[in-house]
Formats: structure tokens, sequence, C-alpha cells
């Protein structure tokens, strides 16, 4: 088959690989209809997480069952699926929990309490690097899937693919932000980062009842596609955080925002003294839209952490984190928590999801898409690979 491969810091590419065989009795074999790049892979791509062996990229995809494990009881073949990106077996005590990211068994290799980038794991993903489980992921033609009983949810016959698409990671991880930000009505919810995360997230906080929805970005085409998608007030930062910070202050009453999303992770835009204490700090990237978000909450507020932090940084603000009280959530989405609920939303059109993307390529420009993701060429939001063109 025919799939996107790393092989290293900024080169993936179209192979021929073996086609996935069923290896449990609880796995399924999707043949996968559509897929899409995340900005997670990016940070793979350009070499924040480290793959040292060339393996199939990719944890957004949907298709059709082809090939039924013996214990499989809830899907058949021709039955079209969506499949939520953390790979959990459904019955440990963090699937028990409803955190499927930590589940127990999915990536026995790496998995372990103490966390980090070069630490113990929690559970697999699709398309993660060998750290996060190894398997396989679904940019591609085909892909196993297992634990099939568990994660893939049937989709309705009149829902295209790109309408529900993106309840494989996107709109999950967006909702799980505004969700651990406990927005029950009326909150100003600003959101740091305009990509396709922070879109969802601002879809998400109007459909939990928020009052104000304000998404900050560096790139004013991003806060365009927000404004056209999610009917948001916009903030550009061109000038630093400080004066992001100031303009929040002055649209709540000085307070700062109730809750105040991160949906950027360790790789934004920094100054030269930024990336030569990185160096010294032996950093991947920098936490500067995290401290942005910890200043521009209110006191009490909650930040909720969606980008991806994998390692420790030098002169974290746990002063300002004390004193104002202040809340932090993060970490992996539990998209199997949200799923069902968010299919609804889908179905009873509530929300719409596919007018964030931009490119629509054949998987065979996959080198192509990940290039004008990871540069924002062409106004590039959200890239949707077709694996059969």
């Amino acid at each position: 088959m025919k799939a996107a491969r790393i092989h290293g810091p900024r080169s993936v590419t179209y192979d021929t690989v073996d086609d996935p065989v069923i290896k449990e009795n609880s796995d399924v074999i999707l043949k996968v209809t559509a897929t899409a790049i995340c900005g997670s892979d990016l940070h793979i791509y350009s070499g924040g997480l480290p793959q040292p062996r060339p393996m199939v990229l990719g944890h957004e995809f949907m298709g059709i069952v082809e090939e039924v494990g013996s214990t499989v009881t809830k899907l058949k073949r021709g039955d079209r699926v969506v499949v939520p990106f953390p790979i959990a077996c459904g019955h440990c005590f963090f699937c028990s929990n409803h955190l499927p990211g930590h589940c127990e068994n999915s990536n026995p290799e790496h998995y372990g309490p103490e966390g980090g980038i070069l630490k113990e794991k929690g559970g697999a993903l699709f398309g993660y690097t060998d750290l996060y489980g190894g398997y396989d992921g679904g940019q591609a033609e085909y892909v196993r899937v297992p634990y099939a009983d568990v994660g893939p949810r049937i989709v309705p016959d009149n829902l295209t693919d790109e309408q529900v698409l993106f309840l494989t990671d996107i709109f999950p991880t967006g909702y799980s932000g505004v969700d651990w930000g406990e927005v029950k009505g009326g909150e100003t919810v600003a959101i740091f980062g305009a990509g396709p995360v922070g879109i969802m997230a601002a879809k998400s906080a109007w459909l939990r009842g928020a009052g104000r929805v304000i998404v900050v970005d560096t790139l004013p085409y991003r806060l365009a596609k927000a404004e056209a998608t999610a009917a948001c007030e916009t903030i550009l930062w061109e000038d630093g955080a400080k004066e992001v910070v100031e303009k929040i202050r002055a649209m709540t009453q000085g307070r700062g925002a109730d809750v105040c999303i991160e949906a950027v992770g360790f790789e934004p835009d920094r100054n030269l003294i930024d990336r030569a204490k990185a160096v010294i700090n032996l950093e991947k990237g920098s936490p500067k839209v995290l401290e942005a978000c910890m200043s521009a909450v209110r006191r009490g507020g909650i930040v909720p952490v969606l980008g991806v932090y994998p390692v420790h940084y030098d002169n974290f603000p746990i002063g300002q984190f004390f004193d104002k009280g202040i809340t932090l959530k993060g970490g992996q989405a539990p998209a199997h928590k949200h799923i069902d609920l968010l299919l609804k939303y889908v179905v009873e059109g509530k929300v719409k999801l596919d007018d964030i993307i931009t490119h629509r390529l054949p998987l065979s420009e996959v080198s192509h898409a990940y290039k004008i993701f990871k540069e924002r060429e062409e106004d590039c939001v959200k890239v949707v690979l077709d694996p059969w063109k």
C-alpha cells in the first residue's frame, strides 16, 4: 500500500509499505477514506519529538472496515467509522476513569508513572513515534486499529467524511479545553492560537454558553479564518505578550479572562535570547505562550493547556501561579469521553467542522502538504488528504 512516512526532521515521503495485518483478535483493518495533518504531527516533522526509524504518520483518520478480528463484536466489514486518536484498551484503571490517553495497556514498552519526553510515557497514539507505542498511523491507504470495540464510532451515511473527520482529534481536543475550563455560561474565554485546535476550542466555547470568545494569534490570515468560522473577537500578537495581556484586561474590566486556553504548544516563534537560553537549559521550544495565558487569566481563573509541552522549562512562573490562585489543566485530550456527545452536535447541525479546511490534496502530495502547513504558506490552516488520489 501507499503511506506517508517520516524519515527524519522535515522529511516525509509517499512510500510503498507492507499492508497492515490483524495482530490481535481485537483488531480491525480500516480502508482509510480521509485523513488529515495535525499540528501535533509537526512536532515530529520538525524534530521536536524524536523518531529514529521510518514510520507511518497520522492520527486523524476515518474509513471503512475491511477485516475484523475474531473477538470484535461492535463492528463488521463495511462499517464506516471515525477513530479517536488515543489507543485505549477500555478496561484498565485510567480507561475506566475516562482517561484513555493514559491507558496502562496500549504502550507497554514505554509506559510508566513518571512522564516526560525521554521518560515513561502514557498510553499509545496512532502514528506518534515509538515513545507513544510505535503504531503506524492513518496517513495511508489502510491502517490497523487495535481495541476496535473501544475507539471507533460508526458515523451516519448522510454525513460526509469532512463533516465528521475532525471528531478524531481537534474537535474533542478543543472541547476538552473548554470542559477543563469549567465553562458553564457567560464566561469570557480567551484562546491563544488560531490554528485548527484553537478554532475548535472557540466553537466549543459557544456550545458551552460562553459570553465572549477572544482568539489570539500572530498571523492575520489565521485570525480571519477564526472570525469567519467561529464568530469570535480576535487580537493580533504583534509586539509581544505584554500588549496582548493588556488588551485582554482592558476587555474584561481589568481582571483578565475567566479562562485562557493555550492552543499553541512548545514551538512558538522565539527571539535570539530565548533560543540561547533554551540551548543552555537543554529545552525544546518555549513556554512563552503558556506564560502569557497565566498573565491574561483573572485571579482564580483556569488555564487549560492543549498545546504539547514535552520537557521541563527554566523559570516557570510558579509564584504567579500561587499568588493568582490559577488552576492549570492539560494533557492528551480524552477523546473517547466526548466523542459521542460531539458527534451528536454534528448530527443535529449545532456545529460545523469542515469550514476550517483550506487545502484538499492527494496523499501523494504529502511532502508539499507538510511543508505548507509547517511554514504557514498559501494561507494554510488545515489540510485534508485523500489516500486514493
